[in-house]
């Protein structure tokens, strides 16, 4: 493209036709994911359909989330403010999020305010979740279209019609912290360092996980001496953290704290297998200290992988290790955890093989998570091994994965994104990039990229 075009085309990646392929619409990918993603959409949305009518929101339907649940229970119903008047266990940005949701309420005839009949709270505790709904959505569509601006745009579909989407869409606020992540890798990619950071941060802002995308980043520009580059993107991510929770810290201090000793002082929690440990009787004196001890010792490990491998690997593969590892060893695996390991194994290992066995096990997961709630899988003894065995299945089948992205960077010529020649194509200032000369003392590296 001769003419970059606007500030903001080029930091979002370009217009959506610059992947059309001939023949028109019916041979691109945008309008196929499109209709996929309002599918599946819709689907999630028909699923919380008996959950408006039914208190039991484990068994049968499986329809549980946190967006009315945490309108009722977290001061929003009475008008609090979220930090500043009730204290909230998520960043500032999502506390934001959900604010902005309660104004809407507000604008659309619902009332937030002490002393409301439970008529009126029910029905503004609805106009909340469908709201919220909406703007889900279309943070969603944010994410695929910024999937559909990457080298191989058609595997946007593989996030469109996941079934992640139908299961865990609407349990939480995920969806914005997937929308600021996919903006700052293909802001990256688009070789707009300061703006793939000012995603970034403020994806942290929102979740904390955008955070662990900086470790494979610097890594791979250290090798490369791309330093330039990596501190643009780092002061991006500092500038747009900083904007929003300065503020936030100034003004309600403790309101702000609140969600980082809550973090810490956690013990294992549903998901994780320091949780299913402890329905085992298999008790950790300290899950804490263990679970960040194996986190530095995997840290360590992956960034040992990206910086000796022969070959640079791509940076997708060292973002979706060092999530994965996250959640394989963190207290806790919300079933909408894996909203956050999707797109980046779209990324890392496009293959429908990899893509179906990552949903299986996932979908086997959130079965098992409402009926372990529900105590529908317990036997006699109260104990659900059911449960366990779609905990140990979930955990299985990402290390797996991370094997078969391990491989890739071992064995390059198994990796489908670098078909026909290619190195790092969404790489950013990383495509094509040689290996620094202090690199290529130390390991072998091969004659062409």
């Amino acid at each position: 493209m001769s003419n970059p075009g606007p500030v903001l085309s080029r930091v979002l990646g370009g217009p959506l036709g610059r992947h059309a392929r001939p023949g028109g619409l019916w041979f691109s990918p945008a309008p196929w994911t499109y209709l996929a993603l309002t599918v599946s959409w819709l689907i999630v949305m028909v699923r919380q359909i008996p959950c408006q009518n039914t208190s039991n929101q484990y068994l049968p339907w499986m329809c549980y989330s946190d967006i009315p649940v945490l309108y009722y229970w977290r001061g929003l119903k009475d008008g609090q403010i979220p930090f500043l008047q009730t204290d909230l266990e998520y960043p500032v940005l999502t506390g934001a999020f959900m604010e902005f949701s309660r104004r809407l309420v507000l604008a659309f005839g619902g009332q937030s305010r002490p002393g409301l009949s439970g008529d009126e709270v029910a029905h503004a505790t609805q106009l909340f979740f469908g709201i919220t709904a909406v703007l889900l959505f279309v943070l969603m569509g944010v994410l695929v279209w910024a999937h559909l601006q990457m080298h191989r745009p058609w595997d946007a579909l593989l996030i469109a019609i996941s079934p992640a989407i139908w299961t865990a869409g609407l349990i939480n606020w995920d969806a914005l912290v997937l929308a600021l992540t996919a903006l700052g890798l293909l802001a990256w990619s688009r070789r707009a360092p300061v703006w793939a950071g000012v995603w970034l941060g403020l994806g942290v802002a929102a979740k904390l996980y955008p955070a662990l995308l900086l470790i494979p980043l610097t890594v791979l520009c250290v090798r490369t001496n791309r330093i330039k580059p990596l501190l643009l993107a780092y002061a991006g991510a500092a500038a747009s953290w900083v904007a929003v929770n300065l503020p936030v810290y100034l003004m309600a201090p403790q309101g702000w704290l609140n969600f980082w000793t809550f973090n810490v002082e956690r013990g294992g929690d549903l998901g994780s297998i320091w949780y299913v440990l402890g329905l085992m009787d298999i008790q950790i004196a300290s899950v804490s200290r263990l679970e960040a001890a194996l986190m530095v010792v995997g840290t360590i490990a992956i960034c040992a992988l990206l910086m000796l491998m022969p070959r640079r690997p791509r940076l997708a593969q060292g973002a979706f290790l060092i999530v994965a590892l996250f959640l394989i060893v963190n207290k806790v695996y919300s079933p909408q955890y894996v909203l956050w390991l999707l797109p980046l194994l779209v990324l890392a290992r496009p293959r429908l093989v990899d893509w179906v066995a990552f949903s299986l096990a996932e979908t086997v997961y959130f079965a098992a998570i409402w009926g372990h709630l529900d105590h529908g899988l317990a036997n006699g003894a109260g104990q659900d091994r059911l449960y366990w065995a779609a905990v140990f299945l979930r955990v299985a089948v990402q290390l797996w994965l991370c094997a078969r992205v391990v491989r890739d960077m071992v064995d390059p010529s198994r990796d489908v994104v670098r078909a026909g020649g290619r190195d790092d194509p969404d790489g950013g200032v990383l495509d094509e990039a040689p290996d620094a000369a202090w690199v290529r003392r130390f390991i072998r590296v091969p004659a062409t990229p």
